[in-house]
């Protein structure tokens, strides 16, 4: 989706009004189309696909919104001022965000949907109130905000897991979190309408019959891929040979969406990067050929780094540069206007059948859980024995769910970052619910911006807030039975994929083309990273960096995710200090 700046007079001062002016004239010769919201207050946007702009109980919308099929309206206390906003997030759903203006047209508060699929960053400045969510070059250049670098906050991304939310390395403007209602100006504290562990509780309850489970899961997918396979425009669609992709092609098929113009298969040089086999064979199921694409391989340079930063957070959803710029040009050259893919399903599917889930079963039973019909194949996949796993939930603690922090040999020692606002107060929760929790937590990442996304509308279906909470309200038992990760899924489209597809034990993996690709890279991510503005803010040891980047290192310890986030964080830096300076 595209982006969209909102700018709004919080005063009657004249020189609000002409630097309103003065913001909405570069905006229009950056691309931006206008909007007149009120008298003091306008919206731009610009593609690919411009967000739309739906008023709905004096709320200005501006993405894309979608009536839930089968509403569960939660209960309001008495005296709640934002009792109509938490039923409003339960009554729609889509990719969102939302203005709310009071008296003599005033903006008094701003929303973010709860999938979290649009950035939204706002501040006050010189008698504006600006909501968007790019940080554009032109716009940073005309106003000058006095912000700067929070070296604190920069040593906790570099050092935690759950990326795409959460407070900004920048001092000065406020990230909504999703499900959020700021009040304005933000130096009150936001609202909460809703979280994902609100919607969890359910899974503690008495779980539904099996068939219920697996109907919910399949009415929630098809919800979300018909809402957003239904967008106007002609589609690409990612099938990458796994389940949670192929998932998505069948169910764009029973949506009927005749429009899929390119379905994309991207094969690795590793045998098990390369999924062409089981695309060929969802393909003959469901009645398109594939096109198959080698994945990208070039030496990473100044626009592959430049890619990286820019955003109001560091480009880890841009991590793939030569990936991206491939796949924008495959699908533009298709004629769509939009990629419909399978990612978040590893997570909110349940993909980790571990002995996680028979301590969520423990907790939940007791001993009972010894009578649980997937007992003996869970202990089997996970290659230990029954008491083992007893033994493993006897000594777990509810609430201890430990932290999600990256860690490298060359990351100098941090205090640990405080937990995602999503993972606190997880105490009612197994280890298993808390992870699938966190999984949710990270996927908003899923939506940050890269090459491919300022291209394309890319649309995550399983990332959408039917499934989400579909997912959510389950037991993860129930969601791995049969003790198979994603087994309720399984199940639930078993009549719509090849037997192939879903009774599969194996899965892609690129971990190797991108190991092959920081080694072939390391002349340029070694000076980068030891002789960079990390390391000269003590976030990154220089010596440590210098030893741990060498082939041999590469191929003992691994850890590409962490170079490559450091990199990502590295470039963000630079352009930031020069942004502000």
């Amino acid at each position: 989706m595209g982006d969209y700046l909102i700018v709004a007079e919080a005063s009657e001062d004249p020189g609000a009004k002409g630097l309103s002016e003065a913001l909405m004239r570069a905006a229009m010769q950056s691309g931006y189309h206008i909007t007149t919201l009120n008298a003091r207050a306008w919206l731009g946007v610009r593609g690919p696909s411009p967000p739309r702009l739906v008023n709905i109980g004096g709320w200005f919308l501006v993405g894309d919104v979608f009536d839930r099929h089968s509403p569960s309206l939660p209960e309001t206390a008495r005296g709640d001022m934002w009792a109509y906003e938490r039923k409003l997030a339960a009554r729609i759903w889509g990719r969102y965000v939302g203005v709310l203006f009071g008296s003599k047209n005033k903006p008094i508060a701003v929303l973010r949907d709860p999938s979290g699929a649009m950035e939204c960053v706002t501040w006050s400045q010189d008698d504006l109130t600006l909501v968007c969510s790019a940080a554009d070059d032109w716009l940073i250049e005309h106003l000058r905000p006095k912000w700067r670098i929070n070296p604190h906050r920069l040593s906790q991304a570099l050092h935690s897991l759950v990326a795409g939310t959460g407070p900004l390395i920048l001092d000065g403007p406020i990230a909504l979190e999703p499900g959020t209602v700021q009040p304005l100006p933000a130096t009150t504290a936001p609202t909460t309408i809703w979280m994902p562990c609100d919607i969890a509780r359910r899974s503690l309850g008495p779980p539904p019959p099996l068939d219920d489970a697996m109907d919910r899961v399949r009415t929630a997918v098809d919800e979300a891929v018909a809402g957003l396979g239904g967008l106007p425009g002609p589609l690409a669609a990612d099938v990458s040979g796994g389940l949670d992709s192929s998932i998505v092609a069948a169910s764009l098929k029973i949506a009927g969406v005749a429009d899929v113009r390119l379905w994309l298969n991207a094969y690795g040089p590793t045998p098990e990067s390369d999924e062409r086999n089981y695309a060929r064979i969802l393909g003959e199921a469901l009645g398109f050929k594939p096109q198959f694409v080698p994945h990208a391989d070039e030496p990473i340079g100044q626009p592959w780094l430049d890619a990286l930063a820019g955003g109001f957070r560091p480009g880890l959803n841009a991590l793939d540069f030569p990936q991206d710029r491939l796949w924008a040009k495959w699908i533009s050259a298709s004629g769509a206007e939009a990629l419909v893919t399978g990612k978040g399903g590893d997570s909110i599917f349940f993909q980790a059948a571990t002995t996680d889930v028979f301590t969520d079963m423990w907790l939940s039973t007791g001993w009972r859980a010894l009578g649980h019909p997937d007992l003996t194949e869970l202990a089997a996949i996970n290659e230990i024995s029954t008491w083992t796993m007893v033994s493993n939930a006897l000594r777990y603690r509810q609430g201890e769910n430990g932290t999600l922090l990256r860690d490298h040999p060359m990351f100098s020692q941090s205090d640990p970052p405080p937990p995602h606002p999503w993972l606190k107060n997880l105490g009612d929760f197994g280890p298993g619910k808390a992870f699938q929790i966190a999984g949710v937590a990270d996927g908003v990442s899923h939506h940050g911006a890269s090459t491919l996304s300022r291209s394309i509308d890319i649309r995550h279906p399983l990332c959408a807030q039917p499934v989400v909470e579909a997912c959510l309200a389950l037991p993860t038992p129930l969601l791995t039975v049969g003790g198979r990760d994603r087994g309720l899924v399984r199940r639930a489209f078993r009549d719509r994929l090849p037997h192939e597809i879903v009774d599969r034990r194996t899965k892609g993996e690129m971990t190797r083309v991108y190991g092959r690709m920081i080694a072939a890279n390391l002349n340029v991510l070694r000076p980068w990273l030891a002789e960079g503005r990390l390391a000269a803010l003590g976030l990154i040891d220089r010596e440590a960096a210098l030893t741990e980047l060498t082939p041999e290192r590469l191929i003992w310890r691994g850890q590409h995710a962490a170079i490559l986030t450091a990199a990502a964080l590295e470039a963000w830096v630079r352009l930031w200090e020069r942004r502000l300076a």
